[in-house]
């Protein structure tokens, strides 16, 4: 159940930020870090500058999937 529930709101997640275009200032903390590694590159310099702006603010359970994202990121 909890499987399901994770993949609608990152479907949800994802529909958001296509119809929030490039606006990231308007997008929460969870959904930055739910879109690392899927951000245009022509948009990529604007998304990280809005993220690293939220990284002091973020608690503890945001810190850690940022940072498996990053992970995740790198691998590919």
């Amino acid at each position: 159940m909890t499987k399901i529930i994770t993949t609608f709101l990152i479907t949800l997640l994802f529909n958001a930020f296509i119809h929030a275009g490039e606006n990231f200032s308007e997008m929460s903390t969870q959904e930055l870090i739910a879109i690392i590694g899927f951000v245009k590159s022509s948009e990529q310099k604007k998304f990280n500058t809005e993220l690293k702006q939220r990284i002091p603010l973020m608690n503890k359970d945001e810190k850690k999937r940022y940072e498996e994202n990053l992970k995740k990121k790198q691998k590919n």
